[in-house]
């Protein structure tokens, strides 16, 4: 009972309640259509909440924000007040919108009409935590057609985690540490900073004044009209109006940062901002964020809206990088480049994260998807332009190379029953929080890669321009991209062979591809509504090659009970690509079909399909055909391209894993490697031995294990012993001495491992300011971290670095070593918080796992600390994801998956919610049939191997 009450009010109260009342009930059968028996739940006061639905009702949409946010960094808590414009469509007398965690004191509407002035009417807040929605009650009904300022005041403290309005600190050089207060909202987290229609459909303007101390600036996501002096000695930084977007993209910062800026050929002001002792580590970001968004505003030929793009640096920051509207926040290793500490690596990330945030500006920001169910088309279309705009920014990087690994991630993703569409029912956070995945980013951007490659680079672009253009500031739905697709050329366009639009085809939204109308939206739906990956199954006999496809699926095979029901209902229309011994083009075909025929030129000794791994399936040969691509490589592997190679190793080891490809023929293949050079087949090929080792080791199978080691070892001595400990050469080059030098000191090479350590000493000697080749820099560290005095070392050096890419090179170090006294430590350190950031904990936990000595401690962390991490991260985010699949997906025996299952079911309450522990429990059932099958056969080719090299 509020004691303000007085009793020369209580008729009057009592009248107004009796409105509240009537305005419930109105309400009530408002939303039940009738059917008066349909439950409401119950709000935090005992009574009946007006709505009970996950999803807003649309009756009342949002036009303006007016923001007024007050953080005081000193008590971690902020003031705020909120001052909708709303539009009612539908009468109703109550409205309902999002709220989390925020103590609302008042709320009053007002009528809002030009040239007249209306009362303020208190209205009853009620609130209903489980779905994070309040309802606003009006004592009476608000009007189809009318406008509303409602006004709501509030407070709420800092979030302790990643999400909402949070708190971040740092530590200067002198040791003091200084707070600032930062924003994440996406997905389902804007509601957590102020009271809003927190769905990606409910876009509207937003004006925001932040008051803030003398010594700190704030940012927001348009630039500052006015600073105003406040009582106090306080500052109200006044923004400019947004345009129109959706809440999640709505950010502002308070904090005490430097910045560097530049304008960009259309006198856009892009600034870096970081801590005041790495702004010295800015300069790259700049010169990569003005590149790449020029060339987006030349790509898209939409001008960028905003007057300024400012990409922030935050200390605490769980994910990699957030779009909001210009005001991009990233990781500190995202954003900045310290020459002395930063690889060639790091360079390539922090180009790429920039890349994606930049193409969110359109993809994301300008047009954004009507609900969480299509996040990909935000995510999947950032992660290929990501690719795109660099490869045309920064062509030395050669980063069409790299795409491969990540089509490579999205098959091994696939290929599970486990997987889901890209397009898949998503209703409450922790569901939208899982969309964030690899099917959404990697699928999304390789189905995207395909269609590109189908339609030609222009048309496809087009395409683009024409979806971007047509939904400018609105929402959309995955069809719309492929109508958007449709009218980008004329009738006169179409050739034999090409690939344009047909305007007497416009209904079938028809294309013409070698020889052939077709329907793009057809085709893409099989690719988005559907789950998995097709495998195409390829029989070549003289000119004639026959063709099947059906879904393709690891650790389950034809004989399993369940094969038959696994493959019903799937059908892709798959765009095929093939070359053959004697083709001088590419050959192109659409499978629609379960099978199909193509009739070759002529006879050919061999035909490879998928051509550059332009396309998302894999491909099986039968007939020998595996036999002629082996010998191929063997003979003359440069009539294929490397990315073609890449391919070829990836294929066959993922047949292995389906039955369908014996283990010795895919490591025969392999050896055709000691003639590579090029990093992409080299890496393939050594990654899938590598993985082979490390299970070995993990389950104690010393023979195999030591056989794998010295077959690396001796296999790739060309390329172990051509490496240089430096940082000269092409990116690519680069990439594969980090990589490969990585390995060999993990398998104890002497050479190695002596040079590492003497490059480790005389650093120490130097007290840690002697300049290390960036790119060997965690290789010596990690060898250096072997010895006890070694590893305390790296972990007095790492509270002291002010690079995070040096950080990052002394946690993956410290991680490997052999000792578990010291993973455990290091493990406790980063659940800490203070040494180590939490935001850092899934790295390190899932680094430790990785390393054949850590993997049941990294385990068994997760288990032992599961209340603690509910409560420091949200549940579906990326880090409980990360710690579920990485702790676990090294597992490969039945008492392990036992284990894993013991567990899920001791916290099911949380575990039945997620789609991650079914990606877990699959792939250790994965791995387990895997080793039955494998083992024996990879033990015998490795003899035979011996044999063969002793004769």
């Amino acid at each position: 009972m509020n004691s303000d009450w007085r009793p020369v009010n209580f008729w009057a109260m009592l009248f107004q309640m009796m409105f509240f009342a009537v305005g419930v009930l109105f309400q009530v059968i408002l939303c039940l259509g009738g059917h008066e028996n349909e439950d409401f739940p119950t709000a935090t006061n005992g009574q009946v909440f007006p709505w009970n639905k996950m999803r807003l009702p649309d009756s009342i949409i949002p036009v303006h924000y007016n923001l007024y946010i007050h953080p005081n960094l000193t008590t971690s808590n902020f003031t705020g007040l909120a001052k909708i414009q709303v539009h009612v469509r539908q009468e109703t007398s109550v409205i309902i919108l999002h709220a989390k965690h925020l103590e609302i004191s008042r709320a009053t509407i007002a009528l809002t009409e030009y040239g007249a002035s209306h009362p303020e009417s208190i209205l009853n807040i009620l609130e209903y935590p489980p779905f994070e929605q309040i309802a606003l009650e009006n004592a009476k009904p608000l009007y189809n057609g009318e406008t509303y300022m409602v006004n709501i005041y509030y407070t709420a403290n800092l979030s302790d985690g990643f999400y909402g309005f949070y708190k971040s600190s740092y530590q200067t050089p002198e040791g003091e540490k200084r707070i600032l207060a930062s924003t994440h909202f996406e997905p389902t987290s804007a509601r957590m900073a102020f009271p809003c229609f927190d769905e990606p459909s409910f876009k509207a303007n937003f004006s925001i004044k932040i008051k803030r101390e003398k010594q700190h600036i704030s940012l927001s996501n348009m630039p500052i009209v006015k600073s105003v002096p406040t009582a106090g000695g306080l500052f109200e930084d006044h923004f400019d109006v947004s345009v129109r977007m959706s809440t999640y993209l709505v950010a502002f910062i308070v904090c005490d940062f430097k910045s560097v800026s530049a304008v960009t050929s259309t006198g856009i002001k892009v600034s870096i901002y970081a801590t005041p002792d790495k702004w010295n580590q800015t300069h790259y970001a700049l010169e990569a964020a003005v590149k790449l968004l020029e060339f987006y505003e030349n790509y898209f030929n939409i001008n960028y809206p905003l007057p300024k793009q400012d990409l922030v640096a935050i200390p605490d920051f769980e994910s990699g990088a957030m779009e909001n509207w210009g005001l991009t926040t990233y990781r500190e290793t995202s954003l900045l480049y310290h020459p002395g500490t930063s690889s060639a690596s790091d360079k390539l990330w922090i180009t790429m994260v920039i890349g994606h945030e930049l193409a969110h500006q359109w993809f994301g920001n300008l047009v954004t998807m009507e609900w969480w169910n299509d996040i990909w088309l935000n995510e999947g279309f950032a992660r290929y332009m990501e690719f795109v705009s660099v490869d045309a920014t920064y062509p030395d990087f050669q980063v069409g190379d790299h795409f491969l690994g990540t089509c490579f991630a999205a098959m091994g993703r696939d290929a599970m029953n486990s997987s889901r569409p890209i397009s898949t029912s998503a209703e409450n956070p922790t569901q939208i929080k899982e969309m964030f995945d690899t099917v959404s980013y990697d699928k999304g951007a390789c189905i995207l890669h395909m269609l590109r490659n189908f339609l030609t680079d222009e048309v496809f672009q087009s395409g683009l321009v024409r979806y971007l253009r047509k939904f400018s500031y609105g929402n959309t739905k995955n069809e719309d991209l492929w109508d958007s697709m449709a009218n980008t050329c004329t009738k006169e366009d179409f050739t034999s062979g090409d690939f344009c639009y047909s305007g007497s085809q416009a209904a079938k939204s028809a294309y013409r591809f070698a020889g052939e109308h077709l329907d793009i939206k057809e085709i893409m739906n099989t690719w988005t509504l559907q789950k998995g990956i097709p495998v195409i199954i390829v029989e070549h006999n003289g000119t004639s090659v026959r063709l099947q496809q059906e879904r393709f699926l690891k650790g389950i095979l034809p004989e399993d009970p369940s094969w038959a029901s696994l493959q019903s209902g799937y059908l892709w229309h798959v765009p095929l690509t093939y070359i053959t011994s004697n083709s001088k083009t590419i050959g192109k075909h659409l499978l629609k079909t379960k099978s199909d025929h193509i009739e070759l030129d002529g006879e050919a000794q061999w035909v490879k399909f998928n051509v550059d791994m332009n396309g998302y399936y894999i491909v099986h040969y039968t007939r020998g055909g595996w036999d002629a691509l082996i010998n191929l490589l063997d003979q003359n592997h440069t009539l294929l391209s490397q990315k073609d190679r890449a391919n070829l190793i990836h294929n066959a080891f993922q047949l292995v894993s389906a039955g369908k490809l014996s283990l010795d023929r895919a490591l025969d293949l392999t050896r055709y490697l000691r003639h590579e050079n090029k990093s992409i087949p080299v890496l393939q090929g050594l990654g899938y031995l590598e993985v082979f080792y490390r299970m070995a080791v993990r389950r104690n199978i010393t023979d195999v294990a030591t056989n794998l080691k010295n077959y690396i070892l001796q296999f790739f001595k060309h390329l172990i012993d051509r490496q240089t400990w430096s940082d000269e050469g092409t990116l690519s080059d680069r990439l594969l001495r980090s990589n490969l030098l990585e390995l060999v000191c993990d398998l104890d090479y002497l050479p190695c491992v002596q040079k590492a350590l003497a490059y480790f000493n005389q650093w120490r000697m130097s007290n840690g300011t002697l300049n290390l080749p960036t790119d060997v820099l965690e290789i010596v560290y990690s060898v250096g971290a072997q010895s006890s005095d070694g590893w305390d070392y790296l972990l007095t050096k790492y509270m002291q670095s002010v690079s995070g890419a040096e950080k990052n090179k002394i946690v993956s170090a410290l991680a490997s070593t052999r000792n578990p006294e010291k993973l455990a430590r290091l493990m406790e350190l980063s659940l800490q918080g203070d040494i180590i950031k939490l935001q850092n904990l899934a790295h390190v936990v899932v680094a430790v796992s990785r390393n054949p000595y850590g993997h049941l401690l990294a385990w068994n962390f997760v288990k032992k600390n599961w209340s603690t991490l509910m409560e420091k991260f949200q549940l579906g985010s990326t880090t409980i994801r990360w710690l579920i699949i990485g702790t676990s997906s090294q597992f490969s025996s039945k008492e392990e998956l036992e284990e894993v299952e013991m567990f899920f079911d001791s916290i099911k309450e949380q575990s039945s919610q997620l789609r991650c522990t079914q990606i877990a429990h699959e792939n250790i059932q994965k791995n387990i049939r895997w080793l039955e099958r494998n083992l024996d056969l990879l033990r015998s080719w490795l003899q035979n191997i011996i044999i063969e090299r002793g004769t």
